[in-house]
């Protein structure tokens, strides 16, 4: 598809301002040589007879005639200036002996003196013409935009412009396979066509925020060579009712002018949500419209007409099931958050328009980002190279890289904010009870590092990294972290018999960890058994969800409260006794952390096991 250039909307001023350098070069060419008065201001006069003897004499170079005034330079350089009479020519003068190389030039200022004084009425008029056009112009332009009002703002990619390949998509092997048949669809239709088979018209990507699925839709028309028309959801919908509904079917009629094409919709669900209920309008709202409008274009799709609509979205449960019934979005494709492997090679493709130093471990980096999508990877590339350039470096090194993770992963530090050292000594008990309960608690997520280094909210971190991506969770390793998350506020209590505010977030995340035990994994005791309690509300308009509506009674309730606060306070107790049992090397590992404020998980066995000769042989 040929692109249009696009139109100057000041070519008004344009022609003006080319008329005015036309109009000076007719008075530079009407005036090629002409002199400058001034050099001849101080010049002897002489008599125009001894002009004529002079030139017969052969003493000059030049004779130049300006109206009556005649200027003269000798062949010796010097200027003199003389007067004729009007009425005399250059042949009554003499002047014209072809045997004479004396050079005389006639400079008529008439003409030049009638342009200029033209000159201005002519760009007034000039002035007045470009402003009418202007001016109705500009209705046009109105006009021109009241009737575009319902016109597809869809941005259009040719097959040269899309340079995106399934290469420039890592980490999503499967999503890939099944858009091959999409691809090959629009490369080779006759080949699906001729035994009657069918490609779905549409295909929903469905999965996290940063995961890809733009640029997977991209990377499917760059395979595919095709023209690629790129639009938002919320960008059919308008406040006057019918205006979506016209551009939807400006954009189908546009694709099928274009065929074989991908129209890509992202975020479908501002306009896809479900029909009717409370506070939509019935079906005269806009956005259902739109809708319907939809609907009708992808079932109104002409055999052989090669546009397939890849849409994007992740929230599909607030999708209308119209949209989802076969000959529509009948093909679902779910793109997860990468795994491992795909990390390291969603990072791979980041490095490749990056300086890198030597010796990178990117499978340590892809281990330290579980549950980072594709987006967050990139990021903390980024802010690595953003490191790395701050620190005056050629290249990205590994240690800008583990930095970068942290950044993104917990926040940037604040070393400004300066706490007490009482809050100091409190911070320091309370992120290595976090440690050392978790480091005891068998089923606990590894160890990594222990920071009193503000971040964020947070006045300390203690981070704990998985081995492996996990899928499912066992119920002991539930209750291994909700005694690992315990485990500041227990170190607290022993230490100065005092409770504070810092384990706040703690005990909400192991209250909701108890409770959804309870409600959700049906792994509550006694009574409870393997049930699910409580039911998903969300709002399909506001597509986000409200909580749980109650579907059991107040005696379940007592019960699920029963539960949630036993199990707290259970894992609480084996923290504190934890902590008891090993409260010298609390004590031990305080005085360190309290010097060095971060603490490597290497540091933190050292001194925890006193191993340190077994440390340095492996």
């Amino acid at each position: 598809m040929r692109a249009r250039p696009p139109k100057n909307k000041n070519w008004i001023f344009s022609v003006i301002l080319f008329g005015t350098l036309i109009a000076m070069s007719l008075m530079s060419l009407m005036n090629p040589q002409r002199i400058n008065d001034k050099q001849f201001a101080d010049a002897p006069e002489i008599s125009i007879s001894e002009v004529t003897r002079g030139y017969d004499a052969g003493r000059f170079s030049e004779i130049t005639i300006h109206d009556n005034k005649v200027f003269i330079k000798t062949v010796t350089g010097s200027l003199i200036q003389s007067y004729k009479e009007s009425r005399d020519t250059v042949s009554q003068l003499g002047w014209n002996d072809p045997k004479n190389n004396t050079v005389v030039q006639v400079e008529n200022r008439e003409a030049a003196n009638m342009f200029m004084a033209v000159l201005p009425d002519l760009l007034f008029f000039m002035l007045v013409i470009g402003g009418l056009i202007w001016l109705f112009r500009g209705v046009s332009r109105s006009q021109s935009n009241a009737m575009s009002f319902g016109k597809s703002k869809a941005r259009v990619a040719d097959a040269t412009q899309v340079k995106t390949r399934f290469k420039n998509v890592a980490g999503m092997d499967e999503p890939k396979e099944d858009l091959v048949e999409v691809v090959d669809f629009l490369k080779n239709p006759k080949k699906y066509t001729s035994i009657g088979a069918k490609i779905p018209k549409g295909v929903l990507l469905v999965g996290s925020p940063g995961t890809g699925k733009t640029l997977l839709a991209r990377a499917v028309a760059g395979e595919a060579g095709v023209p690629f028309f790129s639009i938002a959801g919320s960008e059919f919908v308008e406040m006057f009712v019918g205006v979506g509904a016209s551009r939807v079917r400006d954009l189908f009629a546009k694709a099928k002018r274009n065929s074989p094409c991908i129209i890509f919709i992202d975020e479908i669900d501002a306009v896809g949500r479900q029909r009717g209920g409370a506070g939509f309008g019935g079906g005269h709202d806009e956005r259902e419209q739109t809708l319907n409008q939809i609907l009708t274009e992808m079932d109104g799709f002409e055999q052989g007409a090669n546009v397939i609509v890849v849409a994007a979205t992740n929230r599909p449960d607030v999708l209308d099931k119209a949209l989802l019934r076969p000959g529509r979005f009948d093909r679902r494709i779910f793109i997860d958050k990468p795994d491992l492997l795909a990390r390291e090679k969603i990072l791979e493709v980041h490095t490749l328009n990056k300086k890198m130093g030597k010796n990178i471990n990117l499978e340590a980096i892809a281990q330290k980002t579980v549950g980072l999508t594709g987006a967050d990877l990139e990021n903390i590339m980024n802010e690595a190279a953003i490191l790395a350039a701050k620190r005056k470096k050629k290249t990205i090194g590994q240690q800008d890289i583990d930095d970068a993770v942290e950044k993104v992963a917990l926040g940037p530090e604040k070393r400004s904010r300066k706490l007490s050292k009482k809050e100091t000594a409190i911070t320091a008990y309370h992120e290595l009870g976090h440690a050392i309960v978790g480091y005891e608690c068998k089923e606990s997520d590894p160890l990594h590092k222990i920071s009193i280094v503000s971040r964020g909210q947070a006045l300390g971190v203690t981070w704990f990294l998985p081995k492996e991506d996990q899928f499912t969770t066992s119920k002991t390793k539930f209750l291994d972290e909700i005694c690992g998350l315990l485990g500041g506020r227990a170190a607290e209590e022993l230490i100065f018999n005092e409770r504070t505010t810092g384990a706040s977030n703690d005990i909400e995340r192991a209250s909701a960890i108890a409770r959804n035990m309870a409600t959700r994994y049906g792994m509550g005791e006694g009574e409870l058994g393997p049930v699910a309690y409580g039911e998903k509300q969300g709002s399909s308009h506001l597509g986000a969800d409200l909580g749980m509506t109650r579907n059991y009674s107040e005696e379940k309730a007592k019960q699920i409260d029963s539960f949630v606060k036993k199990t707290v306070e259970t894992q609480y107790a084996r923290a504190l006794g934890i902590l008891k049992k090993k409260k010298a090397k609390l004590e031990k590992l305080t005085t360190v952390l309290l010097k060095t404020e971060t603490m490597t998980v290497e540091e933190f066995k050292e001194i925890y096991t006193g191993k340190k000769a077994a440390k340095k042989k492996a």
